[in-house]
């Protein structure tokens, strides 16, 4: 599902990705660990297409996307990448039904096909009461799974999630996790996860640990 090879970023001076080379498969749950300032937030960035890398590959469903001009880039993160943030960066003027709609509008889909498949994602989230609330009325469990909602909507083939449980308290945090591998199990969806979280890396299929821009 994703490959990258030789990886390399630099922010001036400061050699961040020191020649990278990471594999997941799909259906595969992968953590991310390693000291703050090791890479793992950079190379998340570079897989998601949010940044390019100076050099090196990165496949994600065959597709060399660091090959693609930005508008492709574009659109090919909009239809294929979820991404939830520790933060759950939702738009707080909108309701979660909205949130949930938004990444499927701006793929083309109907108001009729997007709600559909937001109210799909919703129910299973177990957030059908919660339609109409704005994340201020929500609270930061709901609001994560709201998130992670959003991040499912146009059946990506990979989601990339950054300190996803840490700004949860220890409940809300467990059923997070369980759901990353409940939604692997069913849907055979692909995930990886950067976390300082010790419990959450070793629930996952495979642990990759970073140090001074590489994987050791």
């Amino acid at each position: 599902m994703i490959q990258g090879e030789n990886i390399q970023k630099y922010f001036g001076d400061l050699h961040v990705l020191k020649g990278v080379d990471i594999h997941v498969g799909a259906g595969e749950v992968v953590s991310v660990v390693g000291a703050s300032g090791a890479g793992k937030t950079t190379l998340l960035q570079l897989l998601g297409t949010l940044d390019r890398a100076d050099s090196g590959v990165i496949r994600i469903g065959g597709v060399d996307v660091s090959q693609l001009k930005d508008s492709e880039q574009a659109n090919f993160r909009n239809k294929h990448i979820g991404f939830v943030f520790q933060f759950h960066q939702l738009l707080p003027e909108f309701t979660a039904l909205e949130n949930v709609m938004i990444p499927a509008l701006i793929a083309g889909k109907s108001k009729k096909a997007a709600r559909e498949r937001a109210l799909e994602i919703l129910e299973y989230m177990k957030l059908t009461d919660r339609l109409q609330h704005k994340p201020a009325q929500l609270s930061g469990g709901e609001n994560q799974r709201v998130a992670v909602a959003r991040a499912l909507v146009n059946h990506p083939k990979v989601v990339l999630a950054d300190e996803p449980s840490g700004s949860l308290d220890t409940k809300n945090k467990e059923e997070l996790h369980q759901l990353f591998f409940d939604l692997r199990d069913q849907f055979n969806q692909t995930f990886v996860i950067v976390t300082h979280d010790t419990q959450l890396a070793k629930l996952t299929d495979r642990v990759i640990e970073m140090q001074d821009g590489l994987i050791l």
